[in-house]
């Protein structure tokens, strides 16, 4: 036996009993472990072809006014009324920039935090279609117990209404592939990203159940991006392409982040540090806002072979590896269109908040379309 498996197996029997209801795997560990040291780069660069997008894979939505426009919407809202939609909010991250509190219990207007927001759109969507989209939190350890505490009566756990479930743990490692011990000398266990969604939703029970009922669609958004709402015409245009998965993006406007691509020939949205060595991102002019509509079946049925990603942490003043997924690479196992939505204006689909001075910078914003989607009454 490895020394790093001996380290696991001697683990206290309740801590590993905890990691392993999350989805903690000593094999897969050990592997990672096995891999620090050798090039990085080899192994979180995409190997291949990389090449930017072709003609046609970075669609328009149709515009307001014609008749493509209220075809969409149509039909985008026809599915919501049948209940076949639900949404879907990565809750999992702590507000380090914010005062190390969780995230989705900060305050963005008065009386109303990111958690409240989530809410009165759900609540906005009953009033207008007359039946419930669900609202699915994908949590972590550290949110976990404040959200469920905050939902209050309003959690239900068979996901018809709202609900949480956590997504996948894993144990930090030292350069030398050993496990990381904390200055309590304790393990020091993180989540292993937002890739975990489509296994930790199955896992859950509530996608099953979701399909079960009918359930068609899952509309996948960051907690923090307010303007990721359920909209019936990207609904529509998304069901009317028939494929699994659409992914929205945005003029990327001097930001950096993850971008549509063409892997051996293949469209697919890429982290800037997977390209190949020498590909200049910026030819490609949009990135992908961390939004996907998802089809509730192909996302039951997903099997990949998913790229855990090499990151270098700091805890405390000492250096720790960990070993992450990243939730666009979901484009690797289902064929993806990728739309161009609007990030300015009532219109506006990327409003991302990082930190406070983000939070007062975009409060008015938030605000202003919040009020003009119907969620503020």
């Amino acid at each position: 036996m490895s020394s790093l498996a001996q380290q696991i197996a001697a683990l206290p029997a309740p801590l590993l009993a905890r990691l392993r209801a999350r989805g903690f795997d000593p094999d897969r560990v050990a592997r990672w472990a096995a891999s620090i040291g050798k090039d990085r780069d080899a192994r979180n660069r995409l190997p291949g072809t990389v090449e930017p997008p072709a003609p046609g894979d970075v669609m328009e939505l149709p515009a307001e006014g014609t008749p493509e426009h209220a075809r969409c919407r149509e039909a985008g809202l026809a599915a919501l009324r049948r209940g076949e939609v639900a949404l879907c909010v990565l809750a999992g991250g702590m507000a380090t920039r914010m005062g190390g509190v969780v995230k989705a219990l900060v305050e963005v207007l008065p009386g109303r935090t990111f958690l409240d927001l989530r809410l009165a759109e759900s609540d906005h969507l009953r009033r207008a279609t007359g039946v419930p989209v669900p609202l699915w939190l994908m949590t972590s350890e550290a949110t976990n117990g404040p959200i469920r505490e905050a939902l209050g009566a309003r959690l239900d756990e068979q996901g018809d209404l709202c609900t949480t479930f956590e997504q996948h743990v894993s144990l930090r490692l030292t350069p030398e592939g050993d496990l990381f011990l904390d200055e309590d000398g304790e393990p020091s266990v993180y989540a292993t990203g937002h890739g975990d969604l489509p296994d930790a939703l199955r896992e859950s029970g509530v996608l099953g159940r979701f399909l079960a009922r009918g359930g068609k669609t899952v509309w996948i958004a960051n907690l923090d991006n307010l303007g990721a709402t359920v909209d019936p015409v990207i609904l529509g245009w998304h069901l009317g392409h028939g494929g699994p998965l659409t992914v929205e993006v945005v003029d990327k406007g001097g930001d950096k982040g993850g971008g549509p691509l063409r892997w051996n020939g293949r469209p697919v949205i890429a982290e800037d540090f997977r390209l190949p060595v020498g590909f200049d991102p910026k030819v490609v002019p949009v990135f992908n806002t961390n939004t996907f509509l998802a089809s509730a079946e192909a996302l039951s049925a997903l099997a990949m072979d998913w790229v855990y990603v090499e990151v270098e942490k700091k805890v405390g003043d000492r250096k720790a590896i960990q070993f992450e997924r990243i939730l666009n690479e979901i484009t690797f196992g289902l064929p993806a269109r990728f739309l161009r939505v609007p990030r300015d204006g009532l219109a506006a689909r990327f409003l991302p908040v990082k930190d406070t001075d983000e939070l007062e910078r975009r409060r008015p914003a938030i605000e202003a379309i919040a009020r003009a989607r119907g969620f503020l009454v």
